[in-house]
């Protein structure tokens, strides 16, 4: 009798060098009953995935080191998780960002800032259902 089970039971990875955007999608995530994975950059993530097998993955674009468009690529190439869908997060609208996105097989594309409603209505649109 520890505690009560989530109400989906999705982790959802959210990789942004931006601590205020990892701790908002948190916040979001997590009061919607999602369990949270945070990484700082791609480097962290990919180091991450392998443990806790998100059932999404938000990428932000900007990032040091490795950014969204090699973690989304990586992500891609990586047999264990080629379906795993990989939005990314940007504060750029851009045609040309969003074609590159989709290039590297970004399943969508968020402007940040997001609001609550846009995040959880794309985990709602693209998160792998887990099979029960």
């Amino acid at each position: 009798m520890t505690t009560s089970p989530q109400p989906t039971g999705l982790t959802i990875m959210v990789v942004d060098d931006s601590s205020t955007i990892r701790r908002s999608a948190e916040i979001f995530l997590t009061q919607a009953g999602y369990q949270v994975v945070l990484a700082e950059d791609g480097f962290d993530a990919l180091a991450k995935i392998n443990d806790h097998r998100p059932a999404l993955v938000f990428c932000d674009i900007l990032m040091p080191r490795l950014d969204g468009y090699q973690t989304c690529a990586l992500i891609k190439k990586s047999a264990r998780f080629h379906a795993t869908p990989v939005l990314m997060l940007s504060s750029k609208d851009g045609l040309f960002d969003r074609a590159r996105g989709a290039m590297v097989g970004s399943s969508a594309y968020l402007t940040k800032p997001f609001s609550k409603d846009s995040l959880l209505a794309a985990v709602r649109e693209h998160a792998l259902q887990a099979d029960d």
